[in-house]
């Protein structure tokens, strides 16, 4: 594999910032590694970080790199800052970056599949409910998504919150209800689409966001969505996440499986 810090400049964020990248290489003499090639264009799988992480989150805290190696996929990591993966109010376009920007210039460095079929996107916390913002407003582009302890109830999360805070500079004043950014109401409304992507929702029992999972995993079995959850034991924590990253990886629609 080949680890690449990406440092570059996004015209729509104004600013230069970064990206960590993963790419498959193929290997006969490394130890310990069995490396993988599938084509000429890489599957590739957008893995977001959580509210209090970065770009380089996922290669520090999990052994990512070595779990990928051997299935061919690429693995882009975007840098997002506090920005819940939203057009800000009060600070920068990130969800303009996130859909539109990012795959375009990671495609324009690496050699990345466009293929709906062959784009997927995950993450953890913040980066949970940002992947399934994409996958249920942009099904065009993803074909499927996972949520490692998805903050998935951002209108709760909001009510619960310092309305100066966070979340103020995030939507301003805006009620999120019945919007792209509110995935309960998404969920509904997507479900007829022809192009549906498939998720998969994993939260630890001990989770402080457990119980809105098991609120939005109710509300898509009631729509008949198509969607995979494990409910298993655990926390908040990248112990858990280390484990369930692999999960995930074993259930997303790769070539040569």
């Amino acid at each position: 594999m080949a680890l690449i810090q990406c440092q570059f400049y996004s015209d729509v964020l104004n600013l230069s910032t970064s990206m960590t990248v993963i790419l498959p290489q193929q290997t006969t003499t490394q130890i310990g590694m069995q490396n993988t090639l599938t084509g000429d264009k890489y599957q590739t799988l957008y893995l977001l970080h959580g509210l209090s992480d970065d770009d380089t989150i996922w290669t520090r805290r999990t052994s990512i790199e070595r779990y990928v190696a051997p299935l061919g996929l690429a693995v882009v990591m975007p840098q997002v800052h506090h920005s819940f993966y939203t057009d800000m109010k009060y600070g920068n376009k990130y969800w303009t970056f996130l859909t539109e920007e990012l795959p375009s210039i990671s495609r324009s460095f690496f050699p990345l599949s466009d293929a709906r079929e062959d784009n997927f996107v995950a993450g953890l916390s913040m980066g949970g409910y940002g992947a399934f913002k994409w996958a249920l407003n942009r099904p065009e582009q993803i074909s499927a998504a996972a949520s490692l302890s998805g903050a998935l109830d951002i209108v709760s999360l909001i009510n619960q919150a310092d309305q100066e805070g966070l979340f103020h500079l995030i939507y301003g004043n805006e009620d999120v209800a019945g919007t792209e950014h509110d995935l309960f109401s998404v969920i509904t409304k997507t479900n007829k689409n022809e192009k549906k992507p498939i998720l998969y929702q994993c939260c630890g029992t001990e989770d402080f966001l457990y119980e809105d999972n098991i609120r939005f995993k109710d509300l898509c079995e009631k729509t008949e969505y198509n969607l995979t959850t494990d409910f298993g034991s655990g926390d908040h924590e990248w112990d858990y996440w280390d484990k369930t990253i692999q999960d995930v990886l074993a259930w997303l629609p790769l070539k040569g499986k």
